[in-house]
């Protein structure tokens, strides 16, 4: 029987039938996918076959088909572990907001990198405009302009106020959807707004931290009454990067993947090569500074908590 997993829990996965059955499925033994080391053999959006238990109450998955795509992560932990936070997505919308709490547009290139090394679209939605001061707008339009320039589609809505969401509602629609996002960015509130049915819990932001309490615990897929289906995660306070090769890295920013060929080496590192058109671009304005800042953090390796 084949099957879509709606939601996993780490331990059992809610798999719908196509026929529109929901059944709570478990992995039997070592379950791996091949060459790819994550703590979760299976995401959210993936197919899979399985078979029912003698009970038929539950069912065991047997195997996993070829994923589209699909969205990675690393913990940044001791542990260096990976997660696949879902697969066979249209596009990755990432909520971000510039303040309570504060998304970092460190944290946002890397979200975009991982999108465009996974070959996945991705969308900015700036949220809670609805607590903006004048000073605010004004910041909301530089940022958004850095990434409008270099082909990232973003919308600038209050989920709370329901502003500006009409948008955002036809942008989803008869697509496969990933919504990410730090934890208080406001992920519950949005989804809401897109689809009042789902109900789901919202938090309040912490005090201490700033950063927001998780209301979202495990990923789940959400059909979408006007057609489509969402894919809510939980919020992520550090996102890793997973499986890029720095001689790669400059290939995932399209302002500098436009200017590749141009360097006067073959195996520029864009960092302080003579004949680095990168550098040029950058030392031009042409190039965002803060968008090759990000390029060297990673490319170094740098902390990417923020």
């Amino acid at each position: 029987m084949r099957g879509l997993v709606t939601k996993s829990t780490g331990s059992w996965y809610l798999v719908e039938s196509e026929a529109g059955k929901r059944i709570q499925c478990r992995i039997k033994g070592k379950f791996r996918t091949k060459g790819i080391k994550t703590t979760n053999p299976i995401a959210v959006g993936d197919w899979v076959h399985y078979e029912y238990e003698p009970d038929q109450d539950s069912a065991i998955i047997t195997a996993l088909e070829p994923r589209k795509n699909y969205i990675i992560r690393r913990s940044i932990n001791l542990s260096k572990q990976a997660q696949i936070i879902g697969a066979n997505l249209d596009q990755a919308l990432l909520v971000v907001t510039l303040a309570s709490p504060p998304t970092s547009l460190g944290f946002i290139d890397r979200f975009l990198v991982t999108a465009e090394a996974y070959d996945i679209p991705a969308v900015l939605v700036f949220n809670k405009l609805d607590l903006f001061s004048e000073e605010g707008l004004e910041i909301l339009e530089d940022y958004m302009a850095i990434y409008e320039q270099i082909g990232y589609p973003c919308y600038a809505v209050s989920a709370r106020e329901k502003t500006n969401m009409a948008e955002v509602r036809q942008l989803l629609k008869d697509k496969t959807t990933l919504v990410s996002g730090h934890s208080g960015v406001g992920k519950s509130t949005f989804i809401n707004a897109i689809e009042p049915s789902v109900e789901l819990k919202t938090g309040e932001i912490s005090d201490w931290s700033d950063k927001g309490k998780h209301t979202t615990t495990f990923a789940e897929m959400i059909d979408l009454s006007f057609g489509g289906k969402l894919i809510d995660t939980p919020g992520i306070r550090e996102l890793g990067i997973v499986d890029i090769e720095k001689a790669e890295l400059a290939h995932f920013f399209p302002e500098m993947r436009a200017r590749l060929n141009e360097c006067r080496f073959h195996n520029c590192r864009h960092i302080n090569e003579p004949g680095c058109v990168v550098l040029e671009a950058v030392e031009n304005g042409e190039i965002e500074s803060s968008r090759y800042d990000s390029y060297l953090s990673i490319y170094h390796n740098q902390d990417t908590r923020n």
